[in-house]
């Protein structure tokens, strides 16, 4: 039998963290509202930084529509340049990718502060998109939803 010790207090994090799924797309975030407390080995880090698997978020999504969606939930709640941010993504691709991290993002936002919430969730930032690739058949000849050509006319 093994013994737990209950005089041990659990460690205070100095982080939120939450997680966002798209489609096979998993991103782990942590927000950070001090940047004392952002581990080091980053670049040099000011508020408002965003980093994708240690990279900056600009490096990593370049174009013009991709910035827009992902400060997008920063832009509601009216919490730009605020805080840190540290994401690890995983599967996916980059589209799939982004989707995971603008809703682990707002799950974030929603738990450091419960007004946050009510306005995520009037823009469907809260929501999960269960959508996911539909499985192949056996039988179908090599898609999910082809049939089989009739040999006879």
């Amino acid at each position: 039998m093994v013994k737990i010790k209950t005089s041990e207090e659990p460690k205070k994090r100095d982080y939120i963290f939450a997680v966002g799924k798209r489609k096979s797309a998993i991103a782990r975030v942590r927000l950070y509202e001090d940047i004392k407390s952002v581990p080091e080995g980053l670049e040099k880090i000011q508020k408002g930084d965003i980093f994708i698997n240690s990279k900056k978020i600009g490096k990593v999504y370049l174009d013009k529509v991709s910035q827009a969606v992902y400060n997008e939930p920063f832009r509601i709640t009216n919490t730009q340049e605020k805080y840190v941010l540290t994401i690890k993504t995983v599967g996916g691709g980059k589209k799939g990718q982004l989707s995971a991290i603008v809703h682990g993002v707002s799950r974030a936002l929603s738990l450091l502060d419960p007004k946050n919430r009510a306005i995520l969730k009037k823009g469907g930032f809260l929501t999960r998109d269960a959508r996911v690739r539909e499985r192949r058949k056996v039988g179908m000849g090599g898609k999910a939803r082809r049939k089989r050509q009739s040999p006879k006319r």
